[in-house]
C-alpha cells in the first residue's frame, strides 16, 4: 500500500498567486534550479519566469 504521494499527485501551490492547483489543473510549468514549479496559468509563469527569486521563499 502506498503510503506517500508523490510530487504530481498532490495538489501544488502556485508560487505567484499562492492558488492551490491539482495536477489535473496544472495549467503551467517551469523548473528552475533543478525543483518544478507550478502555475494556475501562463501569466503566473511568466510573472515567475522573469524574478523567480522573489516568489521563492
Amino acid at each position: 500500500m502506498k503510503t506517500q504521494n508523490s510530487e504530481h499527485e498532490q495538489n501544488q501551490k502556485d508560487p505567484v498567486c499562492g492558488m492551490d492547483v491539482s495536477h489535473a489543473a496544472v495549467s503551467e510549468e517551469f523548473k528552475y534550479r533543478d525543483k518544478t514549479y507550478y502555475f494556475c496559468s501562463g501569466a503566473c509563469r511568466e510573472t515567475f519566469e522573469k524574478e523567480p527569486e522573489k516568489y521563492i521563499h
